[in-house]
């Protein structure tokens, strides 16, 4: 793999990764485009103990252009877009309206201590501000599968989706390691239900300052079972799938997929190693080099599922950065809100009021329905 480091017209970081056999890229960003006036910020919900990102500038992001206009595709002599070269295999560029973006360190190193402080007060009763607040720091990146801008996923080859997990592997790495991120998390929307507003094939990276809130909450868990039962949670919930095996769509040597017992999805799927890791760039050997093939397998039953591709989302749960790696496990999780051709799952009262899941699909029924799916 080559990696090459450029910077956009308004000095945005874009990254390209080749193969070996690809030349350097040297394309320089002609547009004439000012920087975009970023407002990020965090304020901390007091009840529920977790913190809300605000960006009013993403209300102006681009929002399902024409293919002549995708921002995603390549440059040409009468189009330039965000990719100066004239064709690519994996790009990563930071985002031009982002719902991250870190001031300057000294700032957010004042800030975040500032909150700290707040949020321990009010822990210890001693009058502080119920109103915590800090600046959204951390970094959101753009990850460009392919310059085909019809393609998708599962349609990529098994030595494109390799290139694309080095690029996650690279960054998670690299985002991992800033003093003001706390957890990284690769994930694709796919499908104008879900709320795409770029259809040309892509992913994103979020660099979060703070913990978010589902993996604090699987963080407690787990760490209550290592009390309770000195075991690893993660460890004994993939061998009890296994061991059932009625909910297991793909087995390899090294890789699970299975709908989980209580799916909360239509159609649901969870993918680990079998051997944990915290993180992407955990993984090595024959695990790491599997994996491509893995994924191929599992994005295809998902485009099998109904008449048109499934919309679904697609994210790497991985460790936090400095936080109870010892015991978080790396895993996949995909899932579409579709449930029939013609049907959707809304979140309604119960999912978005109270967090409170109820699912039209048991999971034997999905896990049949995937498994008649094999590509």
């Amino acid at each position: 793999m080559r990696k090459t480091s450029q910077r956009l017209a308004d000095d945005r970081e874009i990254i390209y990764y080749d193969s070996a056999a690809v030349g350097l890229r040297q394309a320089k960003d002609f547009r004439d485009i000012g920087s975009v006036t970023v407002s990020s910020e965090l304020r901390r919900d007091p009840l529920l103990g977790m913190w809300v990102m605000y960006a009013s500038h993403r209300q102006d992001r681009t929002y399902l252009p024409a293919e002549r206009d995708c921002p995603l595709c390549p440059s040409t002599d009468d189009h330039l877009t965000e990719v100066p070269e004239h064709d690519y295999e994996v790009v990563v560029f930071e985002n031009r309206f982002p719902a991250l973006k870190a001031p300057p360190l000294e700032t957010v190193r004042a800030e975040t201590v500032r909150a700290e402080q707040a949020i321990g007060a009010l822990v210890d009763c001693t009058g502080a501000s119920l109103l915590a607040e800090r600046p959204g720091a951390g970094r959101c990146e753009v990850v460009c599968y392919t310059a085909d801008h019809n393609a998708a996923f599962h349609e990529l080859t098994p030595s494109r989706i390799d290139l694309v997990l080095e690029a996650l592997i690279d960054r998670t790495r690299e985002l991992g390691a800033r003093e003001d991120v706390e957890q990284v998390f690769c994930f694709e929307n796919r499908g104008q239900e879900i709320g795409v507003t770029q259809p040309h094939p892509h992913g994103q990276i979020y660099a979060y300052p703070f913990i978010t809130p589902v993996t604090e909450r699987v963080l407690s868990t787990v760490a209550a079972y290592r009390q309770n039962c000195g075991r690893n949670l993660f460890d004994d919930v993939l061998d009890a799938e296994r061991a059932d095996g009625s909910r297991t769509v793909l087995a390899t040597d090294h890789w699970t997929a299975f709908v989980p017992h209580a799916a909360r999805w239509p159609y649901e799927l969870h993918c680990y190693p079998n051997d944990r890791v915290p993180d992407l760039p955990a993984l090595s050997g024959t695990a790491r080099s599997e994996l491509p093939e893995v994924l191929h397998d599992i994005f295809g039953r998902f485009a099998g599922l109904f008449d048109t591709p499934a919309p679904y989302i697609a994210g790497w749960h991985q460790a936090p950065a400095r936080t109870g790696r010892e015991d978080f496990a790396l895993h996949l999780e995909l899932f579409t809100l579709r449930r029939a051709n013609d049907k959707l799952k809304f979140l309604a009262g119960s999912e978005s009021g109270m967090g409170a899941f109820a699912n039209d699909i048991v999971p034997e029924a999905a896990v049949a329905r995937l498994r008649a799916l094999a590509v």
